[in-house]
């Protein structure tokens, strides 16, 4: 099983709020997934973003890939 780290979309209409999951690549964007490491809300001013840093750092060193967007907010924030 490959894993990915990505955004997974929640909130309303227009007002996007998102968590930061553990998902089986396979899987949709919204599928089930395998652990929550955290939130981020980009509508709030200033944004808000919630991670577990040790979670994450642990999921990344067992090989787990990311997509693009979830890689930036991870150097924007100092995750990575």
């Amino acid at each position: 099983m490959s894993a990915t780290i990505k955004l997974k979309r929640e909130g309303a209409k227009k007002n996007p709020c998102y968590k930061i999951v553990v998902i089986d690549s396979r899987k949709p964007r919204d599928g089930r997934f395998i652990k929550m490491l955290g939130y981020y809300q980009p509508t709030f001013e200033p944004y808000v973003f919630q991670i577990d840093k040790e979670e994450s750092l642990k999921w990344i060193k067992q090989g787990v890939k990311m997509t693009k967007t979830v890689e930036s907010l991870f150097k924007k924030n100092g995750v990575l």
